[in-house]
């Protein structure tokens, strides 16, 4: 492919990963936990104790230029942009502080408020979800706000473990040997990542990118906004912030849709197989689809997909796949550039056309697939937003720290998701960059309890690969919430064109309509 073909090809891509979000729908898997039942502010409104300066701070607004820190044209969608200042730590607020990075589309007609937004994660930047519902009812009545968490995109001070150069090579490696030879050779570059992370960043800072500290930006940023209460749109992981919010803040929500939504209280280790099988649903219905065309590079017959699915990538191990891109595809950068189209049905022809090219034995669409997924540029500089996932998980959960534990679920994981096994697990497997992190956690695993909180909607979507529906249906009954069910097979769908969930969704932000009853759609 010449030059010219690369581009093409990226182009093609970034046209689809900007329609479907999959660019910053990252995996899940081991995510947050809310923090305290016993919140924050004991009444509506009210400004912490010794917090006062960050409260009553006053924005100032102006260009976007030199924010997007993933690709978005933040000037070019007519966004205004301002930072907040907010304690690294919270419990020393006359400490070291943090700039959160904050984007906004002016409401066209009578505002209602702000209506802050973000797009999951954790680790994705989430200054371009401003411009999400525009041109609708949303866009009308409120300010649509989006923002950057701590550490995380064109906030600072951000979290930098790795060089462009030293990611290419992470990526490189395809992390599948389960002797006890291969798992010590891996738990070493785990070692030694989260050691780089440290230096990089430092552990200060670390130790604070968590949802406990993120939710107490939001009220900060809901304030300094001029909104008396919240209103909210959370994605994926930014459900978690939203249950993790209305817990400690209740008194301070004014309305909240939480949409591919997490459960704050499932295992970990249940949460990440579970997300699996879910990958595997969304694959099989590729193949189902994918054998109804002539060209299928799978074959015509479904129950064998997974065999000649792994017939293309297992040589990858070894050997790279050519690419006009000197690096070649490797095997894990075909995994990953798979599972980004796995996101939504409007991923398939890119998967289709990544496979066709597979069975010529090159690799050019999977890989830029791939470097979208991880946050690589087209100059081979990269977001932060994989090393953010990392260091925001690392700190939010409990590491698996039992080699047991971690054996056990790469077990279950290949179980549930064939099209992923590389048919070389042992029963053992090695522990996690968690497992070796430089910081304690500052959550834990339980089941949201709050009173006093208004009627809030969760949507979940039947097929959805990254958040399996049973995760909205129990954080909705934590919550005491109405689920709103979708029936489909993608990962988030408020806003994304489909009425029977949007115009009810409007109604409630607008005018705190609650939809009566549990739906589906």
């Amino acid at each position: 492919m010449a030059a010219s073909g690369e581009r093409r090809t990226r182009d093609r891509v970034l046209r689809f990963v900007t329609a479907t979000g999959a660019a910053t729908a990252l995996i899940v898997g081991g995510f947050t936990s809310p923090v305290g039942a016993a919140g924050f502010a004991s009444a509506a409104g009210e400004i912490p104790p010794g917090l006062e300066p960050f409260y009553t701070q006053q924005l100032q607004w102006g260009s976007c230029d030199g924010y997007s820190t993933d690709g978005s044209d933040l000037a070019g969608a007519g966004l205004e942009c301002a930072r907040v200042t907010v304690p690294i730590d919270y419990e020393n607020p006359q400490g070291d502080t943090a700039q959160i990075a904050l984007s906004r589309s002016r409401s066209t007609g009578e505002k209602v408020g702000s209506l802050l937004v973000n797009p999951g994660g954790p680790g994705a930047s989430g200054l371009g979800m401003a411009v999400v519902g525009a041109g609708t009812e949303l866009a009308e009545r409120f300010d649509v706000v989006g923002f950057d968490p701590r550490g995380i995109g064109a906030s600072t001070p951000q979290i930098d473990c790795l060089t462009p150069e030293e990611t290419d090579a992470w990526r490189q490696d395809p992390a599948v040997d389960m002797t006890p030879e291969g798992i010590a050779r891996a738990e070493q570059n785990r070692r030694e990542y989260a050691a780089r992370c440290a230096e990089r960043t430092g552990t200060d800072v670390l130790a604070h990118v968590g949802t406990r500290d993120v939710v107490r930006d939001m009220d900060v940023i809901r304030a300094v906004l001029g909104d008396p209460k919240l209103n909210y749109l959370g994605y994926s992981y930014g459900t978690r912030l939203g249950s993790a919010y209305a817990e400690a803040f209740p008194g301070n929500v004014r309305a909240m849709v939480l949409d591919g939504a997490l459960d704050p209280q499932q295992d970990p280790v249940e949460e990440a197989v579970r997300q699996a099988a879910g990958f595997q649903q969304a694959f099989d219905a590729f193949a189902t689809e994918c054998a109804t065309r002539e060209d299928c590079p799978l074959g015509s017959d479904p129950a064998v997909a997974v065999e000649r699915f792994r017939s293309l990538v297992d040589p990858l191990i070894d050997r790279p796949a050519a690419t006009e891109d000197p690096r070649g595809l490797s095997y894990a950068n075909a995994i990953s550039g798979v599972i980004a189209t796995l996101y939504s049905p409007e991923g398939w022809e890119y998967l289709r056309d990544g496979l066709a090219e597979l069975v010529q034995g090159r690799g050019d669409t999977l890989l830029v697939l791939s470097d979208m997924y991880e946050g690589r540029f087209a100059d081979g500089s990269y977001s932060n937003s994989a090393e953010a996932m990392a260091a925001v998980r690392c700190v939010d959960d409990a590491a698996v720290t039992d080699p047991a534990v971690a054996g056990e679920l790469d077990t279950r994981s290949r179980q549930a998701a064939p099209f992923l096994d590389d048919g070389r697990g042992t029963g053992n497997a090695p522990l996690g960059a968690c497992a070796f992190w430089p910081v304690p956690p500052t959550g834990d695993r339980h089941a949201v309890e709050v009173d006093g909180l208004p009627p809030i909607v969760v949507v979940s979507t039947t097929e959805d690969p990254a958040t399996p529906y049973q995760a909205g249906v129990d954080l909705a009954k934590q919550l005491d919430a109405v689920l709103v069910t979708y029936r489909g097979t993608q990962h988030g769908v408020v806003l994304s064109g489909q009425w029977c969930v949007d115009l009810p969704v409007a109604r409630y932000l607008v005018d705190l309509a609650v939809p009566e009853g549990d739906t589906t759609c």
